[in-house]
């Protein structure tokens, strides 16, 4: 018997398994193919949590993955963190299928350890979270989230006690505690009543959303005679059926936009995001009604933030009277110019932006102008986190940090990307150009021309189940024994191997250590200030490519962005034929 059919006959036989689970399994019970793909591994927890499909399995989100990931995070936590019990964990959630039911299962594992836990009582958006492990002291949090991933989704992220996601160190340890918890089935728990009876939960209302409000209020960069004045600017806002509704809206009233237009169909929080393809705002057609809505009202620009609000897209009303959406790495580079421009000269001397590696080098040739310093992470919001909270020992100053993949802090009161602050901060900016006569596009058209054309792509692979996993390490483990020598005519001046750690020039074969944490990615840098970096995604089944280019024209970066993608699919493509 195969070790994945074990795992299944565990489950089968269980007599006390969820009635919904043991529906789902029956269901199953004629396709091997699934089974296998349901048991035949442990739902990865990485280094952030853990995100996967629903349904019966070890390699599925449900009560059973969930209290064990609980069970090695209690662990984990009476171990190496002081007053826990007593100083708690926050547990928020989005909308998504089993999200409340998770976030109570968390507390009612937690409360068996004597562990207090503050519940929201209702859906929130990641941010708050973030925000809400800082303001009551926590000495973790649990946030019940997929992002933009598709329904059938949901996940599991964990953050420390500075309100950032686990770092490296920390996730090991959880990781290691989770592995001793041997049998999911079998994690003890408290029911809701104990909870209750002993004084271990404690469920959150507006206390908190009420002080993040203040806080975000005070993050605006407009005169005070402006800011009291009611504005013109007429602006569109889905929240994708998600968590920002609310919190997005408030912060918008607080600094007196008054033209705030709600695409209806799409306020209602929905796990099935029944109007839209995909829930994602980096995705052109999640912004297909408020387009409808835009053209109605006239509407400068198009809001759009994903499920749990940590995700903000923007649309711009161009001059012939259409939308143009901005890609991650425009609106990153208008926000921190706007920023930039607004603040203060004299702190930029200890100032810091902060980027991932494979977002746009606009950000920082704009930083470079306002003789600001650009620091460089990993991929995901979590390196940003941590480099933030080191800046107070450190002494620097975060004047803001963004990843591509729609992701901005303009305030560190929060230590996670946050698309309320940022739905708030673009809407003052475009505010701010429009009373100069400009659009957010003609502002753009500034940096480029200042700065150079730098333009930015991404190429994503999905190669699903098992199957999937082997040609994704394959495809990795080629590129990594193969480095390329040059790619679409560009030649390869350095290449940048992040999991040995190792920068290698290729003009005189020199190698230097790359000082960041080790993971499963590589980047190369050509020239002409081109790059192309290669990196599995660490939530969804995919491979991603990500491309920079930088031209004298917009025309001139197209072609040789094109060119590179071209190039690197069919590179791609042929070591997946084999």
């Amino acid at each position: 018997m195969n070790s994945w059919e074990q795992a299944y006959q565990k489950w089968n036989t269980f007599q006390n398994l969820d009635v919904s689970l043991k529906a789902r399994l029956d269901d199953l019970k004629n396709s091997n193919q699934a089974l296998e793909d349901a048991f035949y591994k442990e739902l990865t927890f990485g280094t952030g949590g853990m995100r996967g499909i629903l349904g019966p399995g070890i390699n599925r989100m449900n009560i059973y993955t969930v209290r064990k990931a609980v069970n090695g995070l209690a662990n984990y936590l009476l171990a190496n963190r002081v007053n826990v019990k007593d100083r708690g964990v926050v547990i928020a959630y989005d909308s998504r299928y089993m999200s409340k039911e998770f976030a109570v299962e968390a507390a009612k594992v937690l409360g068996y350890y004597g562990i207090h836990t503050h519940v929201f009582e209702s859906i929130r958006p990641t941010p708050i979270l973030s925000f809400a492990v800082r303001y009551l002291g926590s000495t973790a949090g649990i946030m019940i989230t997929a992002s933009h991933n598709p329904p059938e989704y949901n996940g599991f992220k964990v953050y420390n006690e500075t309100g950032g996601q686990i770092i490296l160190e920390e996730a090991e340890k959880i990781i290691a505690s989770i592995k001793e918890t041997a049998d999911e089935l079998s994690v003890p728990y408290l029911e809701l009543e104990q909870l209750a009876a002993r004084r271990l939960l404690t469920w959150v209302g507006k206390e908190i959303d009420n002080a993040y409000l203040e806080r975000l209020a005070q993050i605006t960069r407009m005169d005070p005679v402006i800011l009291n004045k009611e504005k013109e600017l007429s602006i569109v806002y889905t929240p994708l059926h998600g968590t920002g509704l609310d919190l997005v809206t408030k912060g918008l009233a607080q600094l007196n936009f008054p033209n705030v237009h709600i695409v209806k169909e799409q306020a209602i929080p929905d796990p099935a995001f029944s109007t839209v393809e995909s829930p994602n705002p980096e995705e052109h057609q999640a912004f297909s009604q408020a387009l409808v809505l835009g053209k109605q009202v006239n509407a400068d620009i198009l809001l759009g933030t994903d499920p749990d609000a940590d995700r903000l897209g923007v649309a711009v009303l161009t001059k012939d009277n259409e939308y143009q959406v901005l890609t991650g790495n425009q609106l990153g580079s208008l926000l921190l110019d706007y920023i930039l421009k607004r603040n203060d000269p004299v702190i930029y001397p200890n100032a810091r932006m902060i980027k991932t590696i494979v977002t746009t080098e606009l950000g920082r040739e704009i930083a470079n102008s306002y003789k600001v310093e650009t620091i460089d992470t990993l991929t995901g919001f979590k390196y940003i986190g941590e480099k933030i909270h080191q800046f107070a020992a450190t002494g620097e100053t975060f004047v803001f940090g963004f990843e591509e993949s729609y992701g901005y802090l303009i305030s560190s009161f929060v230590r996670e990307k946050d698309a309320i602050q940022a739905a708030v901060m673009t809407t003052e900016m475009a505010n701010y150009w429009k009373q100069q006569g400009k659009t957010l596009l003609d502002a753009l058209d500034d940096l480029y021309v200042k700065h150079g054309y730098y333009l930015e792509g991404l190429s994503s692979l999905t190669l699903k189940g098992k199957e999937g996993g082997q040609q994704i390490t394959k495809i990795m483990e080629t590129i990594r024994e193969q480095p390329l020598k040059e790619i679409a005519g560009l030649k390869v001046e350095k290449v940048e191997n992040y999991l040995t750690g190792e920068r290698a020039s290729m003009k005189d074969n020199k190698v230097e250590q790359i000082n960041l944490p080790r993971e499963n990615m590589m980047k190369f840098k050509l020239e002409q200030n081109a790059w192309v970096c290669l990196r599995p995604s660490g939530t969804e089944p995919k491979i991603k490519c990500y491309f920079g280019v930088c031209g004298n024209s917009r025309e001139a970066s197209k072609q040789k962005l094109a060119a590179l993608q071209e190039k690197m699919e069919g590179i791609i493509a042929g070591i997946i034929s084999q």
